[in-house]
């Protein structure tokens, strides 16, 4: 068990979290959400020990193993598998040991060691480090590669696989998946779902918080609040609270506007001067209470494009690559206004070598390559980040970097559009040598939302984007009337921002006949070597007669399917009922002061166990819907 107690939370002179009290209970996995710079990994640095509280208590339980990922990049020559397989540190002493009594011929203390070995499966060890490696994007030739070799990226990714591979009590993940692509993700989520022990994930990707976590940990405006359930319910129950604080709100308002006219009328009279003393105690304590904390919005949308050619551009039995080394063969695709095009593939599959050629900054090794010549690209990459002027402000690079349009701004043209992206005030004069990750990514959004684009090139563009941000993405992509394409691991994005998919593969571009659980299903086959299979139009008559006789079993079908549907409805409006239950139950403080550890812990068991059992009734009723669908389309 971790308790806080009235813990105050300081970054220099700021104080990021003021009187925070939280108990986490073992085997709990937990969500920690807000605004960049609310105190999030300030949090957990004091969970780990890197801080001390300024003021209040934070307890753990002696003995806890606790595992994080190192945020520097390693500068070290040893082999990937080596760097990963220090993860486990306990096994690493075995080993130790075991080499010392080696060397000084104690055969009694070598027997118990290599017991111990054993039973820590010592012996399946490189396999596992190997196994994360893998599910972290890693190629099998690459485990013998000194990890300095690597770049940031996957350096950072190495050190995730070495927290991975740590026995833990309790593990600390600090967005774990800004350096992960979609593949990797999915496997992590996996990964985090097995995981036995306690978890505190730091995390803006809504899908893996609601597969994740059971309870959601919220900062704003320096308080820390807990809400059960998921990342999905947590928005359900805050902006409630935030409709309850807003009336409340409102109502104080009218107190003190009342309790003013009050005062002003009989201040100069002697007769009512304790009444208006009294009232201007009591307006003072209204006053003093905290107004609601209204978190920065960010509202922009996409000029309308000047032009939208039709194609914007078009690529004709195109090979990419770099010199001495062709990653793409025989690439053909076209581009128009309208298109939402996502981008699936594994590491390394060549995703960011056809982002960079439809950008035009990689010429084709062979092929063709057309470019409407009113086409107007923008492309947001992490490269872009690393383009910007550290010595400049975001003033600066708007005007120079933004295009014709943004020349030719007034100073108050320029400070307007920044606002829309968080920079306000003196901070649009602010080098942006000291901005953070968010804070580039938004600066890198301006200047490329200013250019008025017709086709958006957007490789990873949620990266260090919060929760806020990706969302005002979201909705100015869906209203853009030019072509998106997307490579992201971010799959709210994706299923907000793409209607068709294409997958990266094998040296080629192919339409992906699929939805993201399709991509998901596809990557866990044994051998994936293509995208679903489209359906064959040349099937031999006994085939299509297999496939009539087939038709009508599935008719026969239907009246269970449909039965079995309406018993599922009925039973997940049950659970639904149960599980809304629980939750308030679960988000009641004196749940935590009154009621024993064992049934809190069996209160929060069935909730766990009652999201597991709708989740398995709503796919199944998914799977009657679309069953019964595909009928209906085949009639």
């Amino acid at each position: 068990m971790l308790v806080l107690s009235d813990v105050r939370l300081r970054r220099g002179s700021q104080v990021l979290i003021e009187g925070a009290d939280l108990t986490v209970f073992r085997g709990e996995k937990i969500g920690i959400v807000g605004r960049n710079g609310c105190g999030k990994s300030t949090l957990l640095a004091l969970i780990c020990g890197d801080l001390a509280p300024d003021a209040g208590e934070y307890t753990a339980p002696p003995g806890l193993t606790i595992s994080w990922v190192a945020q520097e990049l390693p500068e070290t020559d040893a082999p990937l598998v080596e760097y990963v397989l220090d993860g486990d540190v306990e096994l690493r002493q075995v080993e130790a040991g075991i080499a010392r009594a080696t060397e000084s011929g104690d055969g009694a203390r070598l027997a118990l060691l290599h017991a111990e070995y054993e039973r820590l499966g010592g012996y399946a060890a490189r396999a596992r480090a190997a196994r994360l490696c893998d599910g972290l994007g890693f190629d099998p030739g690459e485990l013998e590669r000194p990890v300095r070799e690597f770049s940031g990226g996957l350096q950072m990714r190495a050190n995730l696989a070495r927290a991975l591979m740590r026995r833990s009590d309790l593990l600390l993940l600090d967005e774990p998946t800004n350096h992960l692509d979609l593949d990797a993700v999915l496997w992590l989520e996996q990964w985090l779902r097995e995981y036995a022990g306690t978890l505190l994930l730091v995390s803006h990707d809504r899908e893996l918080l609601d597969a994740i976590v059971g309870r959601i940990v919220h900062i704003e405006g320096g308080q820390l609040r807990a809400y059960a359930g998921n990342y999905s319910a947590f928005e359900t129950q805050y902006a409630a609270q935030r409709e309850q604080t807003r009336a409340r709100m409102i109502r104080q308002q009218r107190e003190v506007e009342r309790i003013r006219a009050f005062v002003e009328r009989f201040r100069a009279k002697a007769s009512k001067a304790r009444q208006v003393q009294s009232r201007l105690k009591w307006l003072a304590r209204l006053e003093t209470i905290a107004p609601l904390h209204v978190d920065e919005t960010f509202e922009w949308e996409f000029a309308e494009p000047a032009k939208l050619p039709r194609p914007l551009v078009s690529l004709e039995e195109v090979a990419a690559g770099y010199p001495g080394r062709r990653v793409l063969e025989k690439v053909s695709l076209t581009i128009n206004p309208g298109d939402r095009l996502g981008v699936l593939g594994r590491n390394g599959a060549g995703k960011s070598t056809l982002m960079r050629m439809l950008a035009g900054q990689l010429a084709p090794l062979g092929g063709r390559v057309t470019f409407a010549s009113d086409v107007v690209t923008g492309f947001f990459a992490q490269s872009e980040l690393e383009r910007l002027d550290p010595r400049s402000t975001p003033i600066g690079e708007l005007a120079s970097r933004g295009g014709e349009l943004t020349r030719s701004w007034s100073e108050q043209q320029l400070r307007d559009h920044l606002g829309r992206f968080g920079f306000r005030g003196d901070r649009v004069f602010e080098p942006t040598a000291s901005f953070s990750g968010g804070e580039r990514a938004r600066l890198a959004l301006a200047i490329l939302v200013a250019r008025r684009p017709n086709l958006l090139l957007l490789d990873e563009p949620t990266n260090h984007l919060d929760f806020e941000m990706r969302q005002a993405l979201l909705l100015a992509l869906q209203e853009f009337p030019g072509a998106v394409v997307v490579v992201s691991h971010d799959r709210a994005l994706l299923r907000g921002a793409c209607d068709r998919f294409v997958l990266v593969g094998h040296g080629t571009v192919r339409e992906f006949d699929g939805d993201l659980e399709d991509y998901a299903a596809w990557l866990r086959t044994p051998a994936p070597d293509s995208a679903p299979a489209r359906p064959n139009p040349e099937r031999s008559a006994a085939a299509r007669r297999e496939q009539r006789r087939l038709e009508a079993e599935a008719r026969n079908r239907l009246s269970p399917l449909r039965a079995e549907q309406r018993r599922i409805e009925r039973r997940i409006e049950e659970l639904g009922a149960e599980r809304d239950r629980l939750e308030r139950e679960l988000a009641d403080p004196e749940l935590y002061t009154t009621r024993p550890l064992e049934e809190r812990q069996a209160l929060a068991q069935r909730h766990a166990r009652i999201r597991m059992e709708i989740e398995a009734l709503e796919a199944r009723w998914l799977e009657i819907g679309e069953a019964l669908e595909a009928h209906a389309a085949a009639e």
